[in-house]
């Protein structure tokens, strides 16, 4: 009796730990970057299980409702090609509250969609049709980045200054309705380098850090991520 009444009380245990686990849907695709280190990063990531999806794949399940079995959807893309299906599924999954985080290059993603930028909070200009220059964005390879705390929320919470080698982005369109949470005063960046916003009824959150390997080992930077999307997970 006693043995029997040991397994029930481990598989209950165990169904509540697998209950606990956030399960992420992580899109990449448009940009190169270090697989083996971005992806140990996420292995890392005690509690939280990822499934891979590579664009254009990933927009064609998000399409086919795919981005439903997940907790929240974390983009390191930076793609351009989206169809109106497709469109329509990220409407729909923000009008249901499923919550984004985007990171580093997905914030050069659908230049010619209007909406992403509200989606996402902001945008990273590229040059094209009808583009004036002084919009154009730019960015800077290898440079020190010296970030502080201009909100403390479950994101930000336990850090006093972060700093990266890292990439930085200037010129780039941030919406006022943003709540900034990472700043900087890098010349040749953009003033907010992390920060959380609201569409429809989906919390957003944008990351800039994060260009390559020696940002992925920064004990900061995975404790950043961590809280994230445990944050946006409310879990």
């Amino acid at each position: 009796m006693q043995k029997l009444l040991l397994l029930i009380a481990l598989c209950v245990f165990s169904l509540s730990v697998k209950a606990e686990t956030i399960k992420v849907m992580l899109v990449t695709g448009g940009h190169s970057f270090d697989t083996l280190q971005f992806f140990q990063l996420f292995d890392e990531f005690d509690g939280i299980e990822y499934e891979h999806f590579a664009q254009p794949e990933a927009n064609r399940q998000i399409a086919l409702g795919k981005a439903d079995e997940f907790d929240v959807l974390v983009f390191y893309d930076m793609w351009q090609n989206i169809s109106l299906e497709e469109r329509t599924a990220y409407l729909r999954l923000a009008q249901e509250g499923k919550p984004f985080l985007f990171l580093h290059h997905a914030l050069v993603s659908y230049q010619a969609w209007p909406e992403f930028e509200s989606i996402i909070g902001g945008k990273y200009v590229q040059e094209g049709k009808n583009v004036e220059e002084d919009l154009l964005s730019t960015y800077e390879h290898d440079v020190w980045v010296y970030c502080r705390i201009e909100n403390y929320t479950p994101v930000t919470n336990g850090f006093r200054e972060l700093r990266f080698f890292d990439e930085v982005y200037g010129n780039v369109q941030i919406s006022d309705k943003v709540k900034p949470l990472l700043s900087t005063t890098h010349p040749n960046s953009m003033p907010y380098v992390a920060w959380e916003n609201h569409f429809r009824n989906s919390t957003v959150l944008y990351i800039q850090p994060g260009h390559d390997k020696r940002t992925y080992v920064e004990k900061d930077y995975r404790k950043l991520l961590f809280q994230a999307i445990h944050y946006l997970a409310k879990k």
